[in-house]
């Protein structure tokens, strides 16, 4: 009778650890799925005449993420230009003095490398030669840059309104430069600022040195 009440007794509380450890992970998914998707969507309003969505990658990585949305929720992107923008390789901006020396007054980052490729319409961090660097500066990939991989961190890609990056004003800087009018969060459902009129595409010869030039600031 004796083993009988024990391996009943160890039967029960086997089954309570399972049901504890059930119920954990069940609280813990709600959490996980209670942040709505606009919460990781970054959305930047071009002067080339439309609106940017960027789909964010906590996951990959989450200190950067949270860095371009609290920068963004600052107003520190808004009105910022894209100071060196080379065609078939990408388009550079989060300096506010506009010369690619600058950024903002939070530390700096350490890296968070991971698999994801620099395919059309990354998004990915900026840094000097230091690889623990990035701050506030970003680029957008307007084609695939392999060689960028694991060496700089990608924290989102273009998911809408690739056009108007494609339309970003080129030159390194720019003589006409494209700015982003207003930076956002989704979940905060910010209307877009008042219409301008689309500035046109500069064009500008780029040498084999310039592709293949880093994207350090």
């Amino acid at each position: 009778m004796l083993s009988k009440f024990i391996v009943s007794f160890c039967a029960a509380a086997l089954m309570s650890t399972s049901v504890a450890a059930q119920e954990q992970a069940a609280a813990a998914e709600p959490a996980e799925a209670s942040v709505p998707a606009e919460e990781n969507m970054l959305i930047l309003d071009l002067s080339t005449g439309g609106r940017v969505t960027i789909q964010l990658y906590p996951q990959m990585a989450p200190n950067h993420v949270e860095r371009v949305k609290r920068l963004t929720r600052e107003g520190f992107y808004d009105g910022v230009i894209f100071h060196r923008v080379i065609e078939g390789f990408m388009a550079q901006t989060g300096d506010p003095t506009g010369t690619g020396t600058g950024g903002s007054e939070l530390p700096d980052l350490k890296a968070e490398f991971h698999n994801f490729p620099h395919l059309r319409g990354v998004v990915s961090m900026a840094r000097a030669e230091t690889e623990d660097s990035a701050n506030s500066q970003f680029f957008i990939v307007f084609y695939p840059r392999f060689a960028l991989d694991k060496k700089y961190t990608v924290f989102g890609r273009v998911s809408g309104g690739m056009q108007y990056v494609d339309a970003i004003n080129r030159g390194v800087p720019p003589s006409n430069p494209s700015r982003i009018l207003q930076a956002s969060i989704a979940a905060d459902g910010k209307a877009p600022p008042a219409p301008r009129s689309t500035a046109p595409v500069l064009e500008q010869e780029i040498s084999v040195d310039d592709l293949n030039a880093p994207i350090n600031p």
